[in-house]
């Protein structure tokens, strides 16, 4: 964590940053937040992740009391005071501290900035392995602070070499526990439509391939699929050669990820600018 921080409605040294014991984000594991990067000290795609924010905190009935351009304001501020050129911005709303000690109510905001640290090359050129895994993340649309279960569940999915998990529920996949999942069949690009989160990564990859199919795909199409891929903030686009024990495709990074992982780092490179 850097320097400075947004906290207790200004910016602080982070050393001094709180939160009141008896918050809901902390007894109950109720808050939103958010996450992305800045390059060459410009907040990649800025825009979309506050309107993401914004929306999640009205649909998790959180009082947000910045407008977008506050947001940005404070933001901008905040990597101007850490010299962050190339880092992550952690936007967190808490739940609050209410009477009953249950229902949200006028939360804590928090913006924090952080190093970064991307896979390894060899992941990209090798492809990651992901464990699957019979679940549906909750509320799965929105943000939320509540990662209990996957953060349980990561000793495991290390124990056998994976890098995540691969979620599927009754035949159908839906998505990593921090990322989207993408497959490729017959040149065809395709991606889950529902129990996700409709990540900005994602959103720019759907841009940059055009014509992807955005419907229900089964577990096992996504076994037998030529290619696949996950995104992320921080993952951008990483190649998928295994599920489980079973090899995707050839096992090799395919031509249309690499094709797809060219054109976003020209994106980026460009938003940057």
């Amino acid at each position: 964590m850097k320097e400075f921080c947004f906290a207790q409605d200004q910016i602080i040294a982070s050393v001094n940053a709180s939160i009141h014991p008896m918050d809901i984000g902390l007894i109950r594991g109720y808050g939103i937040f958010d996450f992305f990067r800045t390059s060459n000290y410009k907040p990649l795609f800025l825009s979309d992740y506050l309107d993401r924010f914004i929306r999640s905190a009205e649909k998790t009935y959180l009082p947000l009391q910045y407008s977008k351009a506050e947001l940005e304001k404070i933001i901008l501020e905040l990597i101007d005071k850490n010299d962050l050129a190339n880092g992550g911005i952690r936007m967190v709303l808490s739940g609050g501290v209410s009477e009953n000690h249950f229902s949200p109510t006028d939360g804590s905001l928090f913006i924090f900035n952080e190093d970064l640290d991307f896979p390894s090359n060899v992941k990209y050129e090798n492809g990651i392995k992901l464990l699957p895994i019979e679940h549906v993340r909750y509320i799965a649309d929105i943000k939320t602070t509540n990662y209990a279960f996957p953060v349980w569940h990561s000793k495991i999915w290390k124990s056998e070499g994976a890098e995540d998990v691969l979620y599927h529920l009754n035949g159908y996949i839906s998505e990593s526990s921090r990322s989207n999942i993408f497959v490729i069949k017959d040149g065809e690009i395709a991606t889950p439509d529902k129990d996700i989160l409709h990540g900005i990564t994602r959103k720019r990859v759907l841009e940059l391939a055009g014509n992807v199919a955005i419907r229900p795909i089964g577990y096992d199409e996504l076994l037998n699929a030529d290619e696949a891929f996950i995104t992320s903030t921080t993952k951008k686009i990483l190649p998928v050669s295994q599920i489980g024990t079973k090899q995707i495709g050839s096992g090799k990074v395919g031509e249309k990820t690499l094709e797809l992982i060219k054109k976003f780092a020209e994106m980026e490179q460009k938003s940057s600018q």
